[in-house]
Order: structure tokens, then sequence, then C-alpha cells
């Protein structure tokens, strides 16, 4: 096997480690919902990420450990990624299944593309809008399908609607990042929008803690501690280097990973029932980003030749 090839195989197997952490997120987000509000589980979620990213950050050169000229990039992203996108996930997560909310984060890499090509004037092809529609419509199966037989009924409900703005948010986000990431590590640009945004979470948390305390536990202080150290720190950290290995657009491919891995753990973690809507919707949310993501591959392999 050549270097390249475990090169590869290495990065795979790292963006896949992160879309993984990813999913358990949300089944956490989704069991813990009546036990502690979602800002509160947010802040505490990063206190933890952002204890791990500080250690990260000791090793780093001076420049990579303060903010800089972009500023206004680590805020844009602190406000999307960190203040806005992970409360309104856990928002959602009260209101639908784990199933419909990782299913729905599928079109996430389309909406980053569709932003980027907006605000980045970043190319987006024929094929990419074609397999945005494909997306979309799967989201809308899932918005508005039914199921029949023994799945669960689904309609239109504040739960879906709040899981598609929390990965708006996301896809807004990406773009943030793509852009602060010319002048600094991905590490860096990460670690920092964090620790701009938890100060935000804390005051927030703080005013939802006085009407909606947690139900402190033993298990639900090793859950939160483990969505700091797993999705929140550890799968940003094997993505970073997942893309570090495969570039932006490979590791791009393999991030509709994140509603295969989701849609097993609802089934047999949390008992959610797989019903037609949810098959039929996540099959087009997911050959939608295929479609959009063998584009770029196909793209790139293109250029290496000329």
């Amino acid at each position: 096997m050549t270097i390249e090839a475990k090169r590869r195989l290495e990065g795979i197997a790292l963006v896949n480690v992160a879309t993984c952490a990813w999913a358990t997120n949300i089944m956490i987000g989704r069991m813990v919902r009546d036990q502690i509000g979602p800002l509160t589980l947010t802040a505490a979620r990063y206190v933890v990420a952002s204890i791990v990213f500080a250690i990260v950050l000791r090793g780093r050169p001076a420049e990579e450990r303060r903010i800089g000229k972009d500023g206004l990039l680590l805020g844009a992203m602190a406000l999307t990624g960190v203040v806005l996108f992970a409360p309104t996930l856990y928002f959602g997560l009260a209101r639908t299944q784990a199933i419909n909310g990782t299913l729905i984060n599928g079109v996430g890499p389309l909406l980053t593309a569709a932003f980027a090509a907006w605000l980045l004037r970043e190319p987006f092809s024929g094929r990419q809008l074609f397999g945005s529609i494909m997306a979309l419509c799967g989201v809308a199966v899932l918005l508005f399908g039914t199921a029949s037989g023994s799945g669960p009924a689904l309609s239109l409900n504040a739960g879906d609607l709040l899981i598609v703005l929390a990965v708006t948010f996301w896809a807004l986000y990406s773009v943030a990042t793509r852009r602060a990431v010319r002048d600094r590590s991905p590490v860096s640009a990460t670690a920092l929008s964090m620790f701009i945004g938890l100060p935000v979470l804390l005051v927030l948390a703080f005013l939802e803690y006085r009407s909606q305390p947690a139900a402190w536990s033993p298990r639900l202080v090793g859950l939160v501690v483990y969505v700091g150290l797993v999705p929140a720190a550890l799968g940003f950290l094997c993505w970073n280097a997942g893309v570090k290995l495969l570039g932006a657009g490979g590791a791009m491919v393999f991030y509709n990973t994140l509603p295969l891995y989701g849609a097993l753990f609802g089934f047999l973690l949390l008992g959610e029932t797989l019903g037609l809507p949810h098959l039929a919707g996540g099959a087009l949310i997911l050959g939608g980003g295929i479609v959009a993501a063998l584009r770029k591959k196909y793209a790139a392999h293109e250029v290496n030749k000329k």
C-alpha cells in the first residue's frame, strides 16, 4: 500500500469518527431533553470543549492563540456555530425524533455549497443544483410525509423546522470557517470562535436555569462531559485532521455518513421506528449529497489530468 493510500484511509477513518461522534450528540440531545435545558446543555458542553481546546492551543504558535484582523470572521463563527447552532438543534430535538434530526442534517453540505456560491463566489454547478433539489425534496418528505403500517405518522412540526434552521446556521458557520482558515489553522479558528461565543452562552444558560433548572445526576453529568469531550472536542479535532489529509471536498463526501449513523443509533438505542418517510426522505437526502460530492471529486480529477 502506498503512502498516499494510507493517508487517504487514515483521513477516511478520521472523518467517520467525527460524523459518528456528531450523530451521538443528536442522540444524547434527544435523551436528556427532559433533564436539562438546551441552553444549559450547550453552555456546559462548550465549557468542557473549551478546556480541551485551551490545552491543545498551548503548544501552538502565539499568533494562533490570539484574535487578529479576522475578528469579525471569528465572531461570525461564534454566533452561527456556537451560540445559535447547538441550542437550536437541542430545542428541535425536544420536539422531534432523533432520526429526523440526523436525516435532515444530511442537507448540510449542500446548503454550505449554496451559501459558499452566494457569499464567497465559489462555483455552483448544475449537478450540485440538481443534488440540492433532491436533498430538499427529501427534507420535504420528512417534514410532511406520513408513515404507514407500524411506522410513526409524521407531520410538519416545530421540531423539524428548528432542525432545518439549525442546519442553516451550521452551513453559515461552515462558510465563515472556510474564509477564516485561509489565514489560520482550523484548530485555532474553531477554538477562538468557541472562546468568543462561550460567555454569551453562559449568560443565556444562567437566565434559562432560573426557570428551568437541570435535574443533575451522575448519569447526566457523565453525558454532559461526554458531549463536551467527544462530539464537541474530539469530533472537531478528527474532522480537521481528516480535512488536512483528504481536502475539504474529499472530507465532505463522508459528511453524509452522519444521517446513516444517526438513523442507526436512533433505531438501536432510542427505539425509534424507521417508517417509509424516513427511508424515502433519507434516500433523497443522501442521494442528493452523493450526486454533488461525486461531481466535485470528478472535477478535481479532471483538473489534475490537465
